[in-house]
């Protein structure tokens, strides 16, 4: 996958790692003994990970887009599991030395799916023709969907960059229309930080919000460093409020209760000197905490 070209403290995090992180969860339940799994790239899966193997020879391996029950999940978009891998008839066996030598005989494969394509494959395995119960299937199904919905905020967040190195290269002033976008995709970022368990991609998403803050905001290029300090959720709560949004909604947005808003709000005025979330507001702009 093509890494955006930013700068190093806004790296994507490596989405092997998060994997890695999936597997080592399923393999933590104790339900089954082998899982592993790899990322897919231009429609090849490349086998990376690995929890419970007894030989290197899957390590490394690379399966082709229908080719053995990886390439079959992959092509399909559908998981799916064998009972007896070196006699299933439902797939292709170009992968049977590896597989039969780690002694793998019941196998469930689970693509992982990002706005319609495979981007991994998580695999659990059973040394034992015995099927595959609805539990194992469970957890993996969940495990391949939190590892979705990671990948793809990982890909919005690349999406952001690129749009504001595109912004910055422009160098325009932003029209009142490009104002609220900015504003609008402010607070969306500090909401999808609060979705997140990645502590590194959750700062990533903070940062992101502070680049659009500068973008946006009618603070003073020349001035100093602001002296006001709002917390991570005074500004999350902050953010939202000004695009207009209630309390109730605000809560709904960042999943807290409406009086956990209305303290951060009470917080954030105090440290502004305001009387009103509108002046509070009007205050963050100036200081370039908010667009």
């Amino acid at each position: 996958m093509r890494v955006p070209n930013h700068s190093p403290a806004l790296l994507r995090p490596r989405d092997r790692d998060a994997l890695r992180t999936e597997l080592r969860n399923v393999a933590a339940t104790g339900i089954v003994p082998v899982v592993f799994g790899g990322e897919v790239f231009h429609g090849t899966l490349h086998l990376g990970e690995f929890v419970g193997t007894h030989t290197n020879g899957l390590r490394g391996l690379v399966v082709s887009e229908s080719s053995g029950l990886g390439g079959r999940v992959m092509a399909r978009r559908n998981p799916a599991a064998v009972h007896d891998y070196g006699r299933a008839r439902t797939i292709t066996h170009h992968y049977d030395g590896p597989v039969l030598a780690e002694g793998l005989c019941s196998v469930l494969a689970v693509p992982v799916i990002v706005r319609g394509r495979s981007r991994a494959v998580m695999y659990a395995a059973i040394r034992e023709r015995v099927p595959i119960g609805d539990r194992l299937t469970d957890v993996m199904m969940q495990a391949g969907r939190r590892l979705a919905n990671e990948i793809a905020i990982r890909d919005e967040v690349d999406r952001r960059v690129e749009l504001l190195d595109a912004a910055a290269a422009e160098r325009t002033v932003p029209s009142a229309v490009d104002t609220e976008e900015i504003r609008d995709v402010h607070a969306e970022l500090r909401s999808l930080a609060q979705t997140v368990d990645d502590p590194a991609l959750q700062e990533q998403l903070r940062a992101l919000s502070s680049r659009l803050a500068g973008v946006g905001s009618t603070a003073d290029p020349n001035r100093s460093t602001p002296t006001v300090v709002l917390s991570p959720r005074e500004l999350d709560v902050l953010s939202h409020a000004a695009l207009g949004c209630s309390n109730v909604v605000i809560a709904e947005r960042l999943s807290v209760k409406p009086e956990t808003v209305k303290s951060y709000l009470r917080s954030a005025m105090s440290k502004l000197d305001a009387h009103s979330r509108r002046e509070a507001v009007v205050a963050a702009r100036r200081l370039g905490l908010l667009p």
